[in-house]
């Protein structure tokens, strides 16, 4: 399987780059037809034998789905790497050792968490890529990948792209997902700049690891150090969405800001 979704995704940058022969641009308002649901033969087809790259946001919602700590999650579903070409740890949801590399959560009836399922998972077939200009502005790219093994698009069900992020409650996972992309394209990024064991373990703290990160947040010290009000720190750690969120600030400072270092 070959998708793409938000910061996380296999798309790089550069947006003339050349694609597969199974993967077309979709611009503009151009249409597609496509339809999934059980009475499709290749119904769950596309949870196997796929790498998964899991953004903050998606192991929140599944972890959360699941009544886990993030922790738990994360030691029970996730394999984390991080090889001497990558900047940042990726994580990826490990699949059942049954010969066809099948997603944890999928059974014969569908996905277990369907409700909480990865923007990957939500986005298929449609592929996203994101990327920050030299001003900080947000380009988009879509692509429409065809999988030998998909009998989805004979189904006559037409979208447009809007329409598809929309109707797969997409809109609220791309825009938490898009705001990692302060982090991973940083202006240090793109010089070049390479992290620190404990750095990157600061950045699985602060996006993945959100129990053990409320700790931290809620420890002594830690509001006057980073000049948090009373009221700020209670606003942060009010919800698991606003503490992921300041987590990402807060990675900004202490990555690239001079006085962290």
């Amino acid at each position: 399987m070959w998708s793409a979704s938000g910061p996380f995704s296999s798309l790089k940058s550069e947006f003339n780059m050349q694609f597969p022969d199974n993967v077309t641009r979709l611009c503009g308002l151009k249409g597609f037809s496509f339809g999934c649901h059980p009475d499709v033969a290749c119904y769950t087809e596309c949870c196997r034998e796929l790498d998964l790259a899991l953004t903050p946001y998606d192991v929140l919602c599944l972890r959360k789905e699941l009544q886990m700590s993030s922790e738990e999650f994360i030691d029970r579903y996730v394999v984390v790497e991080q090889d001497e070409n990558d900047i940042f740890p990726v994580l990826y949801l490990g699949m059942v050792d049954d010969g066809r590399a099948s997603c944890p959560f999928i059974s014969e009836n569908g996905c277990k968490v369907y409700n909480s399922r990865p923007g990957a998972c939500r986005t298929y077939p449609v592929g996203r890529g994101t990327t920050l200009d030299r001003n900080g502005k947000k380009q988009e790219l879509y692509v429409l990948v065809r999988e030998d093994h998909c009998r989805g698009f004979a189904e006559g069900q037409n979208h447009t792209v809007a329409q598809w992020f929309e109707n797969q409650g997409l809109l609220e996972y791309n825009a938490i997902n898009d705001e990692v992309l302060t982090l991973l394209q940083h202006e240090r990024v793109h010089k070049g700049i390479r992290l620190s064991r404990e750095q990157s373990d600061n950045f699985l703290l602060a996006l993945f690891k959100l129990d053990e990160f409320r700790k931290l947040v809620s420890s002594p010290g830690f509001q006057d150090k980073c000049m948090l009000t009373e009221e700020e720190i209670c606003s942060i750690l009010s919800d698991d969405l606003s503490l992921l969120r300041f987590g990402i600030r807060w990675l900004k400072r202490i990555l690239f800001t001079e006085i962290y270092e």
